[in-house]
């Protein structure tokens, strides 16, 4: 997805769209980078069509909501995700392995951490579910994880987005 498709579903569906991209983003689908959907919502937010503070929990909603579903497909079916994930993207293995070291050794603050670096962010949350880590513990973890990162990029947007459209046009 480009910059102006992307602004164009904000346009048009607004919150909703923003809630819906980033609940994407955070299941790991292709396409919906963050560094791009985040920024975007923080610059929609400072254009004045959103609160700053709604399009922030809008996007944490979202992550959290996408981060639940991966949670849950580890949990209950995460050994054979996990097979057929590592059988197509061989290069991940050694990633998610250390992701369940990380998560089986650091707890809560593992997955805290863990939704702070790329690509580990996503994906921390089948390791979780297949460990069985406490909903309620993953919850928060994940939560103020969610929140520290998405702050950044959606805060970037909306003190700085309008330079960055200028360079894009």
């Amino acid at each position: 997805m480009d910059i102006q498709t992307l602004t164009d579903y904000l346009g048009r569906y607004g919150g909703l769209a923003i809630f819906v991209i980033v609940l994407l983003e955070y299941m790991n689908m292709p396409g919906f980078p963050s560094g791009i959907i985040m920024p975007l919502a923080g610059i929609w937010a400072s254009q004045g069509n959103i609160g700053f503070i709604p399009a922030l929990a809008l996007s944490v909603l979202a992550g959290l909501c996408g981060s639940w579903i991966l949670y849950f497909i580890g949990r209950y079916g995460g050994e054979i995700v996990l097979q057929k994930y590592i059988k197509k993207f061989p290069k991940h293995k050694d990633i998610i392995d250390r992701t369940i070291e990380r998560v089986r050794t650091k707890g809560y603050i593992g997955i805290f951490v863990g939704k702070l670096i790329p690509v580990l962010r996503t994906l921390i949350s089948i390791p979780a579910g297949v460990l069985k880590v406490s909903f309620y513990g993953y919850t928060i973890a994940s939560a103020l994880g969610i929140l520290v990162w998405n702050l950044v990029f959606v805060g970037a947007g909306y003190l700085f987005g309008e330079a960055v459209l200028v360079m894009f046009n």
